[in-house]
């Protein structure tokens, strides 16, 4: 089984090294920053499957941080670990889209069943409600396998392919807007991750082009609608 993925944003330099040890020792993939700019970065060039946030850090607070990696995935779990204690902080970090908030000291094995805890919630929430297969006029696709089939003929997507066409699916006859896309898929919504996703819908176009019902149209300025 794979490893769950976690980013640890912790700016005391002997609390972090020790808290990534540990949680690597219980065979999680722990990613150590020590600010709120690097760990911004990290969660930009990962994926993650929770996120443990220190509060008081330098270039970013943890609050903030929470709030920019919820634009980037609205669904990761965050935990904070602050020795911020008071009401109105506990307030703000659930405000600013805490799963959870420990308060310093610790105890290290608590902090790991409250992380198993919330990746159990956060697997079957995401097993209720992902849908596996499309159907698309003649076409079904499979996002598990990431094959689109249509008839006899089977065309197996790449991993950027698939997760386009699965988000254009989940907001089929609406608009999927650019910059979300990209941050979904790319982690980065710069010039040349654009001119990438562009490439990607010209390829789903060639592939779905055999049901003349299916079309991916260019919403000027917004970004792009699948209709079928």
């Amino acid at each position: 089984m794979k490893k769950a993925a976690i980013l640890l944003v912790e700016d005391d330099h002997n609390l972090g090294p020790l808290l990534r040890n540990y949680l690597n020792l219980k065979d999680y993939d722990t990613t150590l920053a020590t600010d709120g700019a690097q760990g911004l970065k990290s969660f930009k060039k990962g994926r993650f499957s929770l996120c443990i946030l220190d509060v008081m850090m330098p270039e970013i607070d943890g609050f903030t941080l929470s709030k920019e990696i919820r634009v980037i995935d609205p669904d990761v779990p965050v935990i904070f670990l602050t020795a911020k204690n008071l009401k109105e902080d506990v307030l703000e970090g659930f405000k600013s889209g805490a799963d959870d908030y420990m308060t310093k000291p610790f105890s290290m094995e608590e902090l790991v069943y409250r992380i198993e805890a919330i990746l159990r919630r956060s697997v079957k929430r995401e097993s209720d409600t992902k849908q596996q297969v499309y159907l698309l006029g003649e076409f079904t696709f499979d996002t598990m396998k990431q094959l689109l089939i249509r008839g006899e003929q089977t065309t197996k997507l790449t991993t950027k392919e698939s997760e386009l066409l699965e988000l254009l699916c989940s907001h089929r006859n609406e608009v999927l807007e650019r910059n979300f896309a990209l941050k979904a898929i790319w982690s980065d919504d710069n010039y040349f991750n654009a001119r990438s996703m562009d490439v990607y819908i010209t390829k789903l176009r060639k592939y779905l082009r055999d049901d003349p019902s299916i079309e991916i149209l260019n919403i000027h300025g917004k970004g792009y609608k699948l209709l079928s």
